[in-house]
């Protein structure tokens, strides 16, 4: 037999928890009563029911203070779930702080749950589907080094740099040394995993020829 429940001093609380859940519901579909609904009586004494779904977690106390019921946030969603805040703003306060030099996850796995990993990641928004993803900090800030030495005096040279992007954009964080001093950006071509130097030629302040034993260097950010 189902016990009525009379929820202490809360109920107008929960009421408005009820209708505000019901006019924010993801769907229109309605929703079958569960066993572990709670029983209600209004002000006519119509019988009514309230329960918990899509990440609200319905705790029925079982030792004291039997006759209440608390939902709490927390749970599994059962259903996309999309918050409109029209404007306003949606923040969360007093969240703990990185300690300065804590290095980011480097073994975050996909759909991992908390205490599977380790150190920390970003949370991102995807723009296609508004869907809050991680991001692996390695994926939004990569540098590299790689060297080459000629091994013969010629007019190009190929250097092998896995990880350069050959898009132009990425050029500004791309620099070539030639025995330590700095090449402008006309000096060198880039696609992509691949930089390749091109001396100049002729007898103006600018010429310079790729000797052997020049040693270059190619440093990138992605």
């Amino acid at each position: 037999m189902k016990k009525s429940v009379i929820i202490k001093g809360s109920f107008l609380f929960v009421f408005f928890l009820f209708t505000t859940i019901k006019m924010s519901a993801q769907s229109g579909v309605d929703v079958a009563k569960a066993a572990t609904a709670v029983r209600l009586i209004d002000n006519k004494g119509t019988i009514k029911y309230l329960q918990s779904n899509n990440g609200i977690t319905q705790i029925v106390n079982t030792t004291a203070d039997k006759t209440t019921t608390t939902w709490q946030l927390g749970g599994t969603l059962t259903d996309n779930t999309y918050i409109d805040v029209s404007g306003k703003v949606f923040g969360l306060d007093k969240i703990d702080l990185v300690p300065a030099g804590t290095a980011a996850s480097t073994d975050a796995t996909d759909k991992s749950v908390h205490g599977t990993g380790t150190s920390w990641t970003l949370l991102v928004r995807d723009e296609a589907t508004g869907a809050i993803k991680k991001l692996m900090a390695s994926s939004l800030l990569e540098s590299g080094e790689t060297t080459k030495t000629a091994t013969a005096d010629v007019a190009t040279l190929d250097i092998d740099a896995i990880g350069v992007k050959a898009d132009a954009q990425y050029k500004s964080r791309i620099w070539v040394y030639r025995n330590g001093a700095k090449l402008l950006p006309t000096d060198f071509v880039v696609v992509a995993d691949k930089v390749t130097v091109n001396a100049v030629t002729g007898t103006g302040n600018d010429a310079w020829s790729i000797l052997t034993g020049d040693v270059f260097e190619v440093q990138w950010l992605k």
